[in-house]
């Protein structure tokens, strides 16, 4: 039987003794330890392994664990490493992507609880008879919990603030060694308490407990940090000089986030799947970190799952539905004319030369459309194609999955800002039943005008259409008083788009997209699929008196409108 794939297993030793798949990233051990600074910051978007590593760097360095779980690995062929560091050393693992809330006070609590369970992992401490009375002391009021706190740890805010530095020392004490400390999803708090008011208390709380560990802690022997963004050193890593931080730019550790060619290639091999290569590379590879092109783990691991049990299913957008898109929603509303030509370029497989800011407070993203650019490179959207002097980057759209991504929010964007505009609006839609076509193709230019027009060359031609086709629905569906449908069957097939008014009216549009730029025939090609597909039949039977008939064609932000009864 082969091995399970590891769809949500971000924990090391459990994908390690349940028979689950595993690209061997462990060399990435080896790595840090012949270029460790004191702290080290890793950021790279979401899904792309960084629970992952951190979890095996816990397993491989903690006192206790089973060695075995790195047998016939790529890290057990370093033996001297292995002997000297393997299983040597107290290690303190926390991930902050749970300390979240609506108020400043419950995040605040999530923070503690998650310090606190930590601690009582140690439960050791309590009776060693390495510690003082006041180090147990000490570990009792980081592990208490109190019946009048409803359950939770008594410890106070400025006990949290400190509470790790404590920790650290107590289990140096106790162990005789020097503490490594692994904070994964550092950056979430600050995300959380931005979107939920409380920024500045978090940004204290966060910088203090920090600075508490990370500064002047002779008990820690290093430490690692993994997040989505770089946040600016003057935000919470105030007087901290012992930081080396790892971006997506870095050639260094390049290979050890994300799938490499190889690491997908053996993947597909070993499940059967090779002859699916260049889909996989079409919609989940384009990431460059450093040097090396990187595929999106999570999306391969995914769409591979959905082959095994039906090889005819059709790759989805995996990673990019696992967030809220809300820096997308963000950039095209702030978007001026040339922003949103910008944006085109991308949706259209051409580049964007931009000044990317790697180091930025979560205030900062909404000051400019430039620091929304940035956040969109680190976070993943944006990949960089060449690099330019100073902070200049080629960015692009990374693969088919993103520029998707686009596809969708765009529509939705389009149909949020004409929407605001009803009496516009109105017009547009009474000028169908009107048969007033000169105004209807007009105002639908007008619209294009304003919109992201579609004319890369490698889009296929139906998404092309149904881009169009989105974005002209959305305007109809605006008329409450309207029946319209959506690819509804009418006649012997379905028409693009169906309407019923209350005065028993039909109207049939079909959309096409002239790829070659002839309108007028892309028109004449929509009418004849009308009448030879019988869509008007399907209105006729629905008790509609009259029908109307429309052959629409675009071609990037140009338009034509045909009529016909």
């Amino acid at each position: 039987m082969k091995m399970k794939l590891p769809i949500g297993i971000d924990g090391f030793e459990k994908l390690r003794t349940n028979d689950f798949y595993y690209a061997d990233k462990t060399l990435f051990i080896k790595e840090l330890l012949q270029n460790w600074g004191e702290v080290n910051l890793f950021t790279r978007p979401r899904r792309f392994g960084k629970t992952l590593n951190m979890s095996t760097l816990k397993c491989f360095f903690e006192i206790g664990r089973d060695p075995a779980l790195f047998d016939g690995l790529k890290i057990a062929q370093e033996k001297e490493l292995c002997e000297k560091y393997m299983g040597k050393f107290p290690v303190i693992s926390i991930s902050l992507k749970s300390v979240d809330g609506r108020s400043f006070e419950s995040a605040s609590v999530a923070l503690r609880t998650l310090i606190g369970d930590e601690a009582r992992r140690f439960d050791c401490l309590r009776t060693s008879a390495k510690l003082s009375d006041d180090d147990k002391e000490a570990y009792a009021q980081l592990t208490e919990i109190g019946s009048t706190q409803g359950g939770f740890y008594t410890m106070t805010e400025d006990m949290a603030a400190t509470s790790l530095k404590i920790l650290s020392q107590i289990l140096s004490k106790h162990y005789g060694q020097k503490v490594i400390l692994l904070i994964d999803e550092y950056d979430v708090p600050l995300d959380k308490a931005f979107q939920g008011g409380y920024y500045d208390e978090m940004v204290s709380l966060i910088c203090n407990l920090l600075g508490n560990t990370l500064k002047t802690n002779d008990s820690l022997y290093f430490a690692v940090l993994t997040g989505c963004l770089r946040i600016s050193k003057e935000s919470i890593f105030t007087g901290l000089n012992n930081l080396k931080v790892h971006t997506i730019s870095d050639v260094r550790y390049d290979e050890y986030f994300g799938f490499t060619n190889e690491d997908v290639d053996e993947l597909l091999e070993f499940y059967g799947l090779s002859s699916y290569k260049d889909v996989v590379r079409d919609w989940y590879d384009g990431y460059r970190f450093g040097n090396t092109d990187v595929y999106c783990p999570w999306d391969v691991i995914n769409y591979c799952d959905e082959l095994l049990a039906a090889p005819e299913a059709e790759p989805e957008n995996y990673w990019a539905n696992t967030s809220g898109n809300g820096l997308i929603r963000r950039l095209l509303k702030k978007a001026n004319q040339s922003t949103r030509n910008e944006v085109e370029k991308l949706i259209n497989g051409e580049t964007i030369l931009k000044s990317i800011r790697q180091e930025l407070t979560y205030r900062e993203v909404e000051d400019s459309i430039d620091n929304i650019w940035s956040v969109l490179y680190s976070t993943g959207y944006l990949t960089c194609c060449r690099r330019l002097h100073g902070k200049q980057m080629e960015l692009a759209l990374p693969n088919r999955e993103v520029k998707e991504l686009f596809f969708d929010l765009v529509k939705d964007w389009f149909e949020e800002t004409t929407q605001a505009d009803s009496a516009r609006i109105g017009r547009f839609c009474a000028a169908f039943p009107a048969e007033d076509v000169a105004t209807v193709q007009e105002m639908l230019h007008n619209y294009l005008w304003e919109s992201i027009s579609v004319r890369d060359t490698a889009v296929r031609r139906n998404m092309k259409e149904n881009f169009y086709h989105g974005m002209l629905l959305g305007l109809l569906q605006s008329q409450d008083s309207w029946l319209v449908r959506s690819n509804a069957e009418t006649g012997e097939g379905y028409s693009d788009i169906s309407i019923q008014t209350p005065d028993r009216l039909g109207i049939v549009i079909e959309v096409k997209y002239a790829d070659d730029g002839n309108l007028e025939a892309a028109c004449a090609e929509a009418l004849k699929q009308i009448e030879e597909k019988k869509y008007a039949q399907g209105l006729k039977q629905r008790g509609m008196k009259n029908i109307m008939k429309y052959g629409i064609a675009f071609c990037e932000k140009e338009c034509m409108v045909v009529m016909a009864y």
